[in-house]
C-alpha cells in the first residue's frame, strides 16, 4: 500500500478527528503518515505543494486552489467558533486593530476576518497562535487575535474580550464561519481524492462513536493542556460540519471567500 502525506495541527480538535485514520482504523486507499504543524505553517508549505493532504484556512486556499481541491470532509466550521480579539484593558474593535495587535499569520481565517470587520487595521505583528496571549499580557502589543485554545484561556492571562469575530460575522451574514478545511493535491487521482474524502469521513465518525478511544493520542499533542480543556476545544470545532460541509457549509464558504475577493 503506498503512503500519503496529511498535514493538520496539533490541537485536540485534529487529533481527535483523524486519530482513526493515522492509526489504520478505517478504512483508506493508502497509509497515512501525519505531518503535525501549526496552521499558518500549513499554509505556507501548501504554496509547494508539500503534503498530498493538508488542513488549509480558508484565508489561504485561494491562493493554492491550483495546487490543492477542498474536500467536503474534515473541514473546520460552525457557528460560535470564531478567532476573538482580546486586549489588557476594554478597547472598541476599531482601537485595538489600529495596533499594534499580534495576529497567528497573514494567511489564517482570522487574520481575513479581521481585515473584513476592521478595515482600518493597522501594521500587524506575526506571532505563532500560542505565543500571542504572553506578548499581549507583558505589553509588547496592545492587543491580539486569538484562535484555537486560547479563547479558553485567556482570561487567564488577566486579559479581557474585545470582539468575537466569528459572531460578528454570523450576524452580518446569517451563516457559520468557515475556519478551515481539509484538501488534497490536485495532480492526486481524482478516484483516489474521493476515496480519501470518505476515510476522513469515516475517521471523524469514528471519533464521535468511540471519543475515548483518541484520549491519549489527543492528550500526546495538546501542549499540556488539560483534559477539560481538550473536552472543550474538541466540542467546539469538531461537528457535523466536520462529517460533511453540506449545504449551508459551502454557502458560508463562499460568501466568506465573495467578501475576501470583493
Amino acid at each position: 500500500m503506498s503512503e500519503l502525506t496529511f498535514g493538520f495541527s496539533p490541537c485536540p480538535n485534529d487529533t481527535f478527528a483523524f486519530h482513526a485514520l493515522v492509526h489504520g482504523l478505517v478504512d483508506a486507499p493508502a497509509r497515512v503518515r501525519p505531518v503535525l504543524l501549526d496552521i499558518e505553517e500549513l499554509n505556507r508549505r501548501a504554496h509547494d505543494g508539500e503534503l498530498d493532504l493538508t488542513k488549509l484556512s480558508f484565508g489561504a486556499l485561494p491562493a493554492v486552489a491550483d495546487r490543492y481541491a477542498m474536500l467536503r470532509s474534515g473541514a473546520a466550521l460552525g457557528r460560535g467558533v470564531g478567532p476573538l480579539v482580546v486586549a489588557r484593558e476594554p478597547l472598541s474593535l476599531a482601537e485595538a486593530a489600529a495596533g499594534p495587535i499580534a495576529i497567528p499569520g497573514r494567511e489564517t481565517t482570522a487574520f481575513l476576518l479581521l481585515r473584513l470587520l476592521a478595515p482600518e487595521l493597522g501594521e500587524p505583528v506575526e506571532l505563532r497562535y500560542d505565543e500571542i496571549l504572553g506578548a499581549v499580557a507583558c505589553g509588547d502589543v496592545s492587543a491580539g487575535l486569538i484562535i484555537h485554545e486560547s479563547r479558553f484561556t485567556y482570561a487567564e492571562h488577566g486579559l479581557v474580550k474585545v470582539a468575537d469575530l466569528g459572531e460578528l460575522w454570523e450576524a452580518r451574514s446569517g451563516l457559520p464561519i468557515p475556519l478551515a478545511a481539509i484538501c488534497a493535491r490536485r495532480d492526486l487521482d481524482e478516484d483516489l481524492r474521493a476515496q480519501l474524502e470518505a476515510a476522513i469521513r469515516a475517521s471523524v465518525e469514528y471519533a464521535f462513536a468511540h471519543p475515548e478511544a483518541s484520549r491519549e493520542y489527543v492528550r500526546a499533542h495538546s501542549q499540556e493542556l488539560s483534559d477539560e480543556v481538550c473536552d472543550r476545544h474538541i466540542a467546539l470545532y469538531v461537528n457535523t460540519f466536520s462529517v460533511d460541509l453540506g449545504d449551508e457549509g459551502l454557502a458560508a464558504i463562499e460568501a466568506l471567500t465573495a467578501q475576501a475577493a470583493a
